[in-house]
Formats: C-alpha cells, sequence, structure tokens
C-alpha cells in the first residue's frame, strides 16, 4: 500500500507542473509572475553593484595617492573578510525576521550609504561604507535566496537558479558599459554649477545611478506578494534574540550542513571548486606568460572569455534538460568534469587549446552552481534556508580568499623546489614536460577539486542507489496496480 502523504505530494507536483506547462510564457520560465518580479529586481540590484564595484574602485584609486594598489585592495578586502565572521549572524537573523521587511530595510539603507559616497574624499571613507554596504548584503541575499522555493514549483528551481546566476553575473558588462557612459555625461555636463557641487564626476554619477537601483528593488519588493511562513504568523512563539539562542541556532544550522548528506555535498564541492578555480585568477597570467608564452594580459583575457563563454553555456544546457537529468548525479559528474578539465587545460603549450578546455571547466562550474542551489533549496526546511544559504557563502568567501591569497605563495614555493630537484623540466616516457610552479599548482587545484567530486560521491551514495532503484520500483508498483 502506498504511503497517502507521498501520494498527496505526488499528486500536488503534478499539478504544478501541468500548471506551469499550460500557463503563461511568464509561468513556463520564471515559474510564477511574483519570481519574475523578484528576478527583475535582482538584475537591477546586480547591475547597481557591479556599477558600486566599479566607482568604488575609481575612487578608492584616486584617493590612495602614491600606493593606489593598496588602497584598491584594503577597500575590496573589506568586502570579503567581515562575512566570514558576520555571514552566519545574519543567517539566524533572516530565520528569526520577515524576510521581506529583511530585504526592503536592506535596501532603503544601501540607499543612504550611496548618496554619502560622492562626497568621500578619503580611503578610510569607502572602507566605512564598504563594510556598511556588505552588512546589508550579507542580510539581503540569503532572505532572497530563502523565498524563491516559496515563489516557484519545485520543478522549476533549477531554471530559476539558471537564471539567477544570468542576473548577478550578465551584468557586469552592462554595469561597465553604464560606468563608461557616466564618464561621457560627466564630462558634458561638468561645468554647470550644480553637479560640481553635488560632486557629479563619473565616480559620484556611478553613486548616485546605484543607489537608483536600490530605491527601486526596494519600491518593487514592497509590492511583491510573497508568502509568510507559519512562524511569522505567530510572532509570541519565536524565541527572543539572546546569545545563547543565537548560539544554539547557529550550532542548528552548521550540524545540519554535516548531517544532511545532500547540503554536505554541495557544500565541500563548492568550497574545493572554488579554492581550485580560484587559483586561476592570480595564477592565470603567469600561467598564459610562463606556460602558454603569449602576453599575460591578453592570454588572460582570452582564458576569462572561455571561462565566461563556458559558464553560459553550460547554464543553457542544463535549463534546457533539467526535466531529463538527475539532479544529484549530474551535480557530482559535473563536480569532477571541472577537475579534469582543469588538470588537462594546465598541461597544454598552446593557448587556445588550454582556453578551450577553460570553457569546458565553465560549463561544469556552471551547472554546479545551478544545481548545487536548486539541491540546497529542495533540501532545506524553511526555517533553517537563512542560516543554510548564509553558511554557504561564508564557505564560498573563504574559499575565495584562500585560492587568490595562497596560490601565489604556494606556485612560488613549488617554483622553487621544481627549480631545485628537477631543473623544471621532468621526463615522461621521453617527453620533457616543463613544470614550473604555477603548472604544479593548477595541477593539484584540479586534483583538489576531483577530491571534492569523490567526496561528493560518497556522501550522496545512498541517494543514488536509491535513484538507481527507483525505476524498478515504479515498475512494479504499476505492475501490481495493473493486476488488481
Amino acid at each position: 500500500m502506498s504511503d497517502p502523504s507521498q501520494s498527496a505530494r505526488h499528486g500536488s507536483l503534478v499539478e504544478d507542473h501541468q500548471r506551469v506547462a499550460s500557463g503563461s510564457w511568464v509561468e513556463r520560465v520564471f515559474g510564477s509572475y511574483a519570481y519574475l518580479r523578484l528576478w527583475i529586481v535582482q538584475a537591477v540590484g546586480s547591475t547597481g553593484d557591479w556599477l558600486g564595484f566599479l566607482a568604488i574602485g575609481a575612487a578608492a584609486t584616486k584617493f590612495g595617492g602614491g600606493t593606489p594598489e593598496t588602497a584598491v585592495g584594503f577597500v575590496f578586502s573589506v568586502r570579503i573578510i567581515p562575512g566570514l565572521f558576520l555571514a552566519p549572524l545574519a543567517g539566524v537573523l533572516v530565520d528569526r525576521w520577515n524576510r521581506k521587511r529583511v530585504m526592503i530595510v536592506c535596501d532603503l539603507s544601501r540607499v543612504g550609504v550611496l548618496i554619502f559616497l560622492p562626497f568621500a574624499d578619503k580611503v578610510w571613507h569607502l572602507v566605512l561604507a564598504s563594510l556598511a554596504l556588505e552588512v546589508f548584503t550579507l542580510l539581503w541575499i540569503p532572505a532572497k535566496d530563502s523565498v524563491v522555493p516559496s515563489m516557484v514549483p519545485e520543478e522549476q528551481l533549477t531554471t530559476v537558479n539558471s537564471l539567477q546566476m544570468a542576473a548577478t553575473y550578465g551584468t557586469v558588462p552592462i554595469a561597465a558599459g553604464i560606468f563608461i557612459v557616466l564618464g561621457r555625461v560627466a564630462d558634458g555636463i561638468g561645468d554647470w554649477p550644480i553637479v560640481s557641487g553635488l560632486s557629479g564626476d563619473q565616480i559620484g554619477l556611478g553613486f548616485y545611478v546605484d543607489s537608483l537601483t536600490f530605491l527601486f528593488s526596494a519600491l518593487m519588493i514592497l509590492t511583491i506578494a510573497i508568502p509568510r511562513r507559519p512562524r511569522e504568523e505567530q510572532p509570541h512563539e519565536r524565541p527572543r534574540l539572546n546569545l545563547r539562542a543565537t548560539f544554539d541556532e547557529l550550532r542548528e544550522g552548521w550540524e545540519f550542513m554535516f548531517i544532511n548528506p545532500v547540503v554536505r555535498a554541495v557544500c565541500a564541492a563548492l568550497g574545493a571548486g572554488l579554492v581550485g578555480g580560484g587559483m586561476l585568477i592570480p595564477l592565470g597570467p603567469i600561467f598564459a606568460e610562463e606556460v602558454l608564452g603569449v602576453n599575460a594580459a591578453d592570454g588572460m583575457s582570452i582564458l576569462q572569455t572561455g571561462l565566461g563563454v563556458g559558464v553560459a553555456v553550460g547554464v543553457a544546457v542544463l535549463s534546457a534538460s533539467q526535466r531529463r537529468i538527475e539532479q544529484v548525479r549530474v551535480f557530482v559528474i559535473a563536480v569532477f568534469g571541472a577537475g579534469l578539465s582543469l588538470l588537462l587545460a594546465a598541461s597544454m603549450t598552446q593557448l587556445w587549446a588550454a582556453a578551450s578546455l577553460i570553457g569546458l571547466m565553465g560549463m561544469f562550474a556552471g551547472a554546479i552552481y545551478v544545481l548545487g542551489f536548486t539541491l540546497l533549496q529542495i533540501s532545506v526546511d524553511e526555517d533553517l534556508r537563512g542560516r543554510i544559504f548564509a553558511a554557504v557563502y561564508t564557505i564560498v568567501r573563504l574559499s575565495l580568499i584562500i585560492a587568490m591569497s595562497v596560490g601565489p605563495f604556494v606556485a612560488a614555493l613549488f617554483n622553487g623546489l621544481s627549480d631545485k630537484f628537477f631543473d623544471k623540466k621532468l621526463d615522461i616516457f621521453g617527453w620533457d614536460v616543463f613544470i614550473p610552479g604555477v603548472r604544479l599548482t593548477l595541477w593539484l587545484a584540479a586534483l583538489i577539486i576531483i577530491g571534492a567530486s569523490v567526496l561528493a560521491r560518497v556522501s550522496v551514495r545512498d541517494l543514488l542507489i536509491d535513484d538507481a532503484a527507483s525505476p524498478a520500483d515504479d515498475t512494479s508498483e504499476t505492475s501490481e496496480t495493473s493486476g488488481t
């Protein structure tokens, strides 16, 4: 006899699928009209984020004096490091508070910070503003990710996460184009008295336009119907915010990451993947020059283009085939494929061969990102989502810091050891293989990603076995029904 609750859930999913399939193009693509509006909010807000990123970088360079590199690095490090400590607490608060209200307050707070930035004239002004913006972002992102599963059918989550990735990273060239246009506008109106009084140069206009994107976001979210959680409908039952309760909820979230096999696999894969793949950022120019024998800037540009195109193709293919794949199995395969692609790319000596393999790695990376967030949204209960997503962003930030700070030092260490013991050459079956430190480090990065795929495979082994057995179970059940 079948479980009535499972039958009811299956029936509900079938009804959702039929509704989406027969609905308008908005429901077929975005899952619901409410999510379409939220996606527009994210696309506009991401454009503002990247525009603000460019403006703050330009301002730090302007105020940095004789050491602009140090000023830029210091300002941007503030956007990364605090998240390691504040993100877990942000997750607890997001799980306690009304998430719609959190997003509106954070957007309006970012507007308040940004409208004062055109008048900043010292690096420490930018540091404080970057810190404040990061705090509000740390609250906004897990709040947004937590409400998405309640706004779209489960079978649409893969497509939705692909759209979110497009909104986040596809807006980079748009923001860059806007910043260039603002520079031309500033040149044209620079002589106006009111413009000089409001610091209306290219940097100032960038901050003003950025503030408008977050004002738009707040107004849009105010009008979006976001389902309330049962916990929010009974505020008197919520525990008071105190240190002990906060610590207990933090521990509950992190324990769940280690207990749940899917969440554990996703976190391990994302962390290791970013440690490995992230090393390509600081080491790419060195690899292009020392191993591929091309100009560092030109070579890195081609490698980055290959990575970006690969990510776009991977996301598009995944979105088109989402209903015909086993998400857990494909996720594990994508992690392994990303590691193998990087291993082969680091073994190349021709630029276009390496760029093609980096593009292949990008395809797998796009699948990892989309499927990883989809699996988290499906596997995590409503009241835990804020903490889990905040913890994931902590892992992401820590992994990027390790990759970009440790990678060059590891490459330098390996370079010295390779020079001392092998003269940077290794004879493999009669072939002289050039092994500078940068190539050895990228090989190590690839092995880290492959190791993460093995860990993910072990973590979800039971789920894969159940998936493999399910067709037989379905056939058996169908036969019983027919016989009856």
